[in-house]
């Protein structure tokens, strides 16, 4: 099983990464420079980003290769959702406070959150943006990460690993590892625990990122915080499928989820109420 850790800052997040061995200087590098591409491209945190350049000027803008997977994944969970999931509360998010700068302070402006055939158009490769747009990919990008940077140790012969980013884990080997689930009101407590092998297990909770009332969870539809769901866990074969599952969880039907996603889950209602796939492999202690 994989012991030595690498710990490390990114994107706003601690992370680790466990290895059979320690991680040599030259592979971490390799992940940081693929880490800073990732945030190049995607952060609406950043002035020099691609999807800072995409707000500020309507137009079509060619993707890096990684895109696909990324923008295919969100027009799946945003038909699943009925437009409740969507890459374009960007600008929902900065008019609630939670903006470049992290003031945290809302604005007494709320822009609706267009629908997804009226703002963008993406062909694969090139997103055209038919209205100013502010993306925001956090629902599901964190875990897609997480596969680039399993992607870049394997590339090196590394490939037996845990990648963690704060909630969004990804194991590659050989073994398994068991992995609690962090109760959302009470974080010294797990309301269960679920082994993974060669897979992923990703966490969404409001928690995390509360401030004044509100959260980072959005619905679409509202452009406001969602309340129903407090807490949610997906376990699917990779971890962008994973973390956009736990995002889609707050607002879709599960077991419509299950039909067209190889996964497990479990979620929280804010009623203190769990409920759990058919096929979930873990134990509940609630």
């Amino acid at each position: 099983m994989p012991s030595p850790s690498k710990q490390f800052d990114a994107i706003g997040a601690p992370w680790q990464i466990d290895t059979a061995d320690p991680l040599d200087p030259e592979v971490f590098a390799a992940i940081q420079r693929r880490i800073e591409q990732f945030d190049r491209t995607y952060s609406r945190f950043r002035d020099d980003s691609l999807v800072s350049r995409i707000a500020r000027t309507p137009g079509s803008y060619p993707f890096p290769p990684d895109a696909p997977p990324l923008f295919e994944l969100y027009r799946r969970l945003y038909d699943a959702t009925a437009g409740a999931m969507s890459p374009l509360v960007g600008r929902a998010l900065e008019e609630l406070g939670y903006d470049r700068t992290y003031s945290l302070q809302p604005t007494a402006t709320r822009t609706r959150v267009p629908d997804w055939h009226e703002a963008i158009s993406w062909n694969g490769s090139e997103l055209t943006t038919l209205t100013p747009a502010v993306l925001d990919v956090g629902a599901a990008g964190k875990g897609y990460l997480v596969d680039l940077v399993a992607e870049v140790l394997a590339e090196h012969g590394v490939h037996s690993a845990t990648v963690d980013a704060s909630g969004d884990l990804l194991h590659r080997g050989d073994g398994e590892l068991r992995v609690a689930l962090e109760h959302p009101l009470n974080t010294s407590k797990a309301i269960g625990v679920v082994t993974v092998s060669n897979e992923a297990i990703c966490a969404s909770a409001p928690n995390r990122r509360a401030w004044a009332g509100l959260h980072h969870i959005l619905d679409a539809r509202t452009g406001l915080p969602t309340d129903r769901i407090i807490a949610t866990w997906a376990i699917a074969p990779t971890a962008l499928e994973a973390d956009g599952l736990a995002t889609a969880l707050f607002f879709a039907d599960p077991a419509s989820l299950a039909e067209e996603f190889d996964c497990q889950w479990v979620r929280m209602l804010s009623t203190g109420q769990v409920e759990h796939s058919a096929d979930f492999t873990g134990e509940l202690f609630l």
